[in-house]
C-alpha cells in the first residue's frame, strides 16, 4: 500500500499542473468518494486528495458519452452496423492476428474451451486487433464520468474505485493507464473491474499487460467467456423463418437470456435456414434493416455469453458473423 501511495505523489509532471486549472479535489462527489475509499479500502485521505488535486475534468469524454440528440424515433439498421465489422479490413486483419498469435490462441482454446475465432472476433470488434485502444487518460476520464455524468455515475464510480485498486495491485501509477472515453483498457477493452475479476497473466511473466502484448488479452477474453458460461462445442445462433401465425414481438420481448424452448418453437413452425434447431433454451432477436426484410434469429447460451461482453444483440451478432467468417477463411487457407 505504501508503494502505491508513494506513486500517487510521484507523478511529477501532473503534480506541477498550474493551480489555475480546475481539479476535482473540492468537488462534493469526489470528497464523498475519498471518504468511501478510506473507510472501505483503508487508503490514505491526504494522498487521495493529492491525487484528485491533479485530476481535471475531461470535457471530450462527456461529449462522447452523452447520447446524441434525436428529433424522431431511432432507426435500427443491421446492415449499417454489420458493415463496420465485416469488411475486408476486419477480415484480413483478423486472419493476420490469428496467424501471428496462433499458438497462444490454441492454448487459450484448450484451457478455456472457447474457439480461437471467437477470441479473435471480440478483439477485432473491440479494437480492430489492438489498433484502436483509445488515448484517453483513464483516471481523469473515469473521475469526470463518475462525478459529472449523473445518468451513469454509479457505474463509473465503481470503475474509478476499481482503477485505484488495480493500480495498487499492479503497483502502477494510477495516471499511467490510457484507454477509451468510457474507461475501457487495452486490446480487449476491459473496464477496470473486469481486469480485476477476469484478466489472467496468460504468458506467466508475473504481470497483466493489455497494452503492448496481446497474449494476456487473448487468455483474458477466453477466461471471461468461460466464467460466464461458454459451452464448448455447442451452437451459438441460427437464422430462422417464422410462419405467418407466429408473432415475433412477445418472443423478442421475453429478453436476451435464453428462456424459450427450441422444441416448442419448432412445433409452432419456426424453421432454421440451412440446419436444424438444437434442443434447449434460446432467445429470439431481430436484425432489422430499413428497406429490407427483418431477419429473425435464435440465440443459444453461447450467444448470451457474448452479450455479457456487450448487451447489444447487434454487437453479439457482429462477433458471431465475424468469427464464422474468420473460421471459414482460416480453414480454407490451411487446406
Amino acid at each position: 500500500m505504501k508503494t502505491f501511495l508513494r506513486s500517487l505523489a510521484c507523478s511529477t509532471a501532473l503534480a506541477l499542473a498550474p493551480a489555475a486549472f480546475a481539479s476535482y479535489v473540492s468537488h462534493p462527489a469526489a470528497q464523498e468518494f475519498i471518504d468511501h475509499m478510506v473507510a472501505e479500502h483503508q487508503l490514505n485521505a491526504d494522498e487521495l486528495r493529492s491525487l484528485f488535486a491533479r485530476t481535471e475534468r475531461v470535457e471530450r469524454a462527456l461529449e462522447l458519452i452523452r447520447p446524441p440528440e434525436r428529433t424522431g424515433p431511432v432507426t435500427r439498421s443491421w446492415e449499417n452496423y454489420r458493415a463496420r465489422f465485416l469488411g475486408n479490413a476486419h477480415i484480413s486483419g483478423g486472419l493476420d492476428f490469428w496467424r501471428a498469435n496462433q499458438s497462444t490462441l490454441e492454448a487459450a482454446s484448450r484451457r478455456y474451451g472457447v474457439p480461437p475465432e471467437y477470441i479473435v472476433a471480440i478483439i477485432g470488434v473491440e479494437t480492430n486487433y489492438g489498433r484502436v485502444t483509445g488515448n484517453f487518460q483513464t483516471l481523469p476520464t473515469l473521475a469526470t464520468l463518475a462525478f459529472d455524468y449523473p445518468p451513469r455515475a454509479d457505474l463509473f464510480r465503481r470503475e474509478l474505485e476499481n482503477l485505484l485498486l488495480l493500480a495498487h495491485e499492479q503497483q502502477r501509477d494510477p495516471f499511467s493507464y490510457y484507454g477509451s472515453y468510457a474507461g475501457a483498457l487495452g486490446y480487449p477493452q476491459f473496464l477496470p473491474s473486469s481486469v480485476r475479476h477476469y484478466a489472467v497473466d496468460f504468458d506467466g511473466n508475473g504481470r497483466i499487460d493489455f497494452e503492448s502484448n496481446p497474449v494476456d488479452a487473448i487468455g483474458s477474453v477466453a477466461n471471461y467467456f468461460a466464467v460466464h458460461g461458454w459451452q464448448p462445442g455447442k451452437p451459438v445462433a441460427v437464422h430462422v423463418a417464422l410462419p405467418p401465425r407466429v408473432d415475433p414481438a412477445p418472443l423478442i420481448e421475453a429478453g436476451i437470456e435464453p428462456s424459450l424452448d427450441a422444441a416448442e418453437l419448432a412445433r409452432q413452425g419456426v424453421t432454421p435456414f440451412g440446419g436444424e434447431l438444437h434442443a434447449g433454451l434460446v432467445t429470439m432477436y431481430d436484425l432489422p434493416t430499413p428497406g429490407a426484410d427483418t431477419q429473425y434469429w435464435l440465440g443459444y447460451r453461447n450467444f448470451y455469453v457474448i452479450t455479457r461482453y456487450n448487451r447489444s444483440s447487434f454487437y453479439a451478432q457482429a462477433v458471431f458473423e465475424l468469427a464464422q467468417t474468420l473460421r471459414h477463411h482460416h480453414d480454407r487457407a490451411g487446406r
